[in-house]
């Protein structure tokens, strides 16, 4: 027996996860290419990169941003979701996602500018201080509010927005 993909089988309604991890990885895509865009002069690059180097870390920032928002959701889906996501189990997932976006920012961040020095922060970038570390206030709201903007346009658009 064959069955078309979207479709319900044995009388069960077909689930919306492909449609939701589609809405999500684009509002994610979007969301980032903006935010890399904005907080761009909280870099260095913005007073030391030619408009080439400048654009190539907007676009590369924000390939890798899509990466890791792909990973984490994965990793919540494992370890919170169930086979009706996004009508169940919602919160529960996007709770997670939230969390591994922040730890690994938080990991990132602080490999990237205090271990490695791969990229600086201006002096324009809010910092945030907790146990010895020093991370960037705006990719810290950056993985609260893009995955949280991403999770509510799905939401919107799951069953009437009902959890």
């Amino acid at each position: 027996m064959t069955r078309r993909i979207g479709t319900a089988s044995a009388g069960k309604p077909a689930s919306n996860w492909l449609r939701a991890l589609r809405t999500y990885l684009g509002s994610i895509a979007l969301g980032n290419l903006i935010w890399e865009s904005l907080q761009l002069p909280l870099y260095t690059i913005w007073s030391t990169g030619t408009a080439r180097e400048q654009a190539f870390a907007v676009v590369h920032c924000t390939i890798g941003d899509l990466l890791i928002a792909l990973g984490t959701l994965t990793l919540a889906l494992f370890i919170a979701g169930d086979e009706s996501w996004p009508d169940g189990s919602f919160w529960q997932v996007a709770g997670c996602a939230l969390i591994f976006g922040l730890a690994y920012t938080v990991f990132s961040e602080w490999r990237n500018v205090t271990v490695h020095s791969a990229w600086a922060y201006s002096e324009w970038m809010p910092i945030v201080s907790a146990f010895g570390i020093r991370i960037g206030l705006s990719p810290l709201l950056q993985w609260m509010v893009v995955p949280a903007a991403a999770f509510g346009i799905i939401r919107g658009k799951s069953d009437g927005g009902q959890p």
